[in-house]
């Protein structure tokens, strides 16, 4: 065969998307273009695959910013950059221990350290980091019919109940912040936004005789117990028998705890617990019924609330006000979004994953696409847990089962 219609064949195979082996973000963006997930690749994930919090001084990477990304990146039929997150975390926070039949679980910090060289900050590991991960394989291996995720997902779930659930004593099985460092005595601390429903029913579709049904009642009692006034604090304890405040940070619910109304929002109204879990978070809606605007901190144990929330709780507040049908807070929170989107800078293709002037927040960021990609219809959750993505019905199918 000529060497010049060879070169022409190639180039032709590569355009077509056939080489790769892989779902390329173009490919994946011809069929369903999302602009918010390509900007937040743009400005958070380097090349490698690495999500980087360029807002803090050690320009940290952590488990939770994998497991988001890896989670973005199902939503938006994007292959590759799944696989590239997927493959840096097990390089760095696993130590490349991170395969079906040898499972470390990822270490929860990675950045700069003192010497200038940068390496793992903390070796502990963080649950709910651990939880999506998990989550974020059975469901690509699911969707994109890949048996070899939905294998890893088995052993990192296993690890999971190994070593980051424990059984309290009169409540039953309870997920841990992470293996080490919560329990001191007769007290066990707790994150309530450590627990997002959909996953835990979608671990215990994936393993019927495990703690998952209990470990989902228990965390609806915690939100009930420790939100009397209905604002979810940040974290909380357990002791003898009993919710109480958290003996370290106390009953402030603040960055941690908009993750729990987020979580709610997009719980399945099927869901039997979804409108109770709800119900017992009707602060966050009240206050900005009346003040306009989310509160930074709040006093979950007095309501003394203090300072205004960054724009990204804008965005994990979408979802719980559309759930809630508030739709005046809504479109509040949907007006919010729009001009800061409007107002963002643009990104260079050439710097990504790289900081820039102006560069936004990763939380807020993360918070966003949360909310608006839910609001979008971008993707959903079932009553059991499993992600709908619109792909999924608008998209060929061999765009993403490669």
């Amino acid at each position: 065969m000529p060497v010049a219609f060879c070169a022409l064949l190639r180039a032709m195979l590569t355009i077509a998307g056939i080489m790769s082996g892989l779902t390329s973000p173009a490919h994946a963006a011809a069929c369903d273009d999302w602009p918010a997930y390509r900007a937040f690749v743009s400005r958070f994930v380097q090349q490698d695959g690495r999500v980087v919090d360029f807002s803090t001084p050690t320009q940290q990477t952590t488990s939770e910013g994998q497991s988001y990304g890896m989670f973005f990146a199902l939503v938006a039929n994007d292959r590759a950059t799944f696989d590239r997150v997927l493959r840096w975390t097990r390089a760095n926070l696993s130590a490349g221990r991170f395969d079906a039949n040898d499972v470390k679980l990822p270490a929860w910090q990675w950045g700069r350290k003192p010497d200038g060289f940068y390496g793992v900050l903390d070796q502990n590991s963080a649950a709910d980091s651990d939880l999506w991960i998990a989550y974020d394989l059975f469901e690509a291996g699911r969707l994109w019919r890949e048996p070899a995720y939905t294998k890893l997902a088995y052993a990192l779930a296993t690890q999971i109940e190994k070593q980051e659930v424990a059984d309290l004593r009169g409540l039953g099985p309870m997920l841990l912040p992470g293996p080490q460092g919560f329990r001191s005595g007769n007290t066990t601390r707790l994150n309530p936004s450590y627990l997002p429903l959909p996953l835990l029913r979608a671990l215990a579709a994936q393993s019927p005789d495990g703690p998952w049904p209990q470990i989902a009642d228990n965390a609806f009692k915690l939100v009930k117990t420790t939100s009397p006034l209905g604002f979810a604090p940040d974290w909380a304890a357990y002791r003898d028998g009993q919710f109480v405040v958290d003996p370290q940070k106390g009953d402030l619910g603040s960055y941690d705890a908009i993750r729990v109304y987020l979580w709610a929002g997009l719980t399945a109204s099927a869901d039997p617990l979804a409108r109770p879990w709800l119900a017992a978070l009707h602060g966050m809606r009240d206050r900005i019924a009346a003040t306009g605007v989310p509160p930074e901190k709040v006093a979950t144990t007095t309501g003394s609330a203090t300072g205004e929330g960054p724009i990204g709780f804008w965005g994990g507040l979408l979802p719980y006000f559309r759930a809630l049908g508030d739709t005046r807070a809504a479109g509040l929170a949907q007006t919010h979004l729009a001009a800061m989107t409007a107002a963002a800078p643009g990104v260079s293709p050439s710097a990504q994953g790289q900081p820039t002037q102006n560069q936004p927040v990763y939380y807020d960021e993360v918070l966003m696409l949360f909310g608006t990609g839910s609001a979008d219809g971008r993707y959903r959750f079932d009553e059991n847990g499993r992600l709908v993505p619109r792909w999924e019905n608008t998209c060929q199918s061999a765009n993403a089962r490669s």
